[in-house]
């Protein structure tokens, strides 16, 4: 089906950049950025991939899961393919952006894959999914302990934060590489292509496309019942 010939009611939302609210976890706890982005994905994107499976099933009566979770993967791996074109930063602040935007897409697809398998994309276990499948942690143990030192050292950013005592340069390259191994992609690639006209485009477009192109195989691998 063209995307032209698409319903209105299949097209997904198309905000594809994290919240200013995540940057500014992530800024002031670079080291977790991994684990804030998937609990910040889960609170807001996972309402919305359940929303996108029961609007599916109402548009394609007798659509299995396999069908919804490509229809997911297609469309997902479009958004990555462009993700690096959201901004015009170069350089160092250009790269984090681009590999941020690329981890919270991906994060975005996971989510739709789970729901089209009948996982619950909102219930807390998938931001330990996200972080296993995205190869931040190995094993769900060590993500699900990380996701909780997260979360609670958000609640505290809430009181305090040491962000304005540290060399900024420092924060982006610690939050560029973070978000660089969550997407499955390398902040410092990133920034010497920003560097180059023209080739941020090319470098980018295919490095996106394999990452996610590999995450989803492990997503519907992960999600699809035995």
């Amino acid at each position: 089906m063209s995307e032209a010939a698409t319903p209105v009611r299949e097209r997904l939302p198309e905000t594809i950049a994290p919240p200013g609210t995540l940057w500014s976890h992530m800024k002031s706890d670079p080291q977790y950025a991994p684990e804030h982005l998937a609990l910040d994905a889960v609170r807001r994107l996972g309402p919305e991939a359940a929303q996108w499976v029961e609007r599916m099933r109402l548009d394609h009566p007798g659509i299995g899961a396999d069908a919804l979770a490509q229809r997911a993967v297609r469309r997902f791996t479009t958004l990555a393919r462009i993700s690096g074109a959201v901004s015009g930063a170069t350089g160092l602040p250009g790269a984090v952006l681009d590999v941020g935007v690329l981890a919270w897409t991906q994060s975005r697809m996971v989510l739709h894959i789970a729901a089209a398998y009948g996982e619950d994309p909102a219930a807390a276990e998938r931001a330990t999914d996200l972080l296993v499948l995205q190869r931040v942690h190995k094993a769900a143990e060590s993500a699900r302990t990380a996701l909780g030192v997260a979360a609670g050292r958000e609640r505290a950013s809430r009181l305090f934060t040491d962000v304005a005592d540290r060399p900024l340069t420092g924060v982006m390259l610690k939050l560029g590489f973070r978000l660089g191994q969550m997407a499955g992609v390398h902040a410092a690639r990133r920034m010497f292509a920003k560097m180059m006209p023209g080739a941020s485009v090319v470098l980018g477009t295919w490095v996106n496309s394999a990452a996610t192109k590999g995450l989803a195989a492990r997503a519907r691998t992960h999600f699809r019942p035995a």
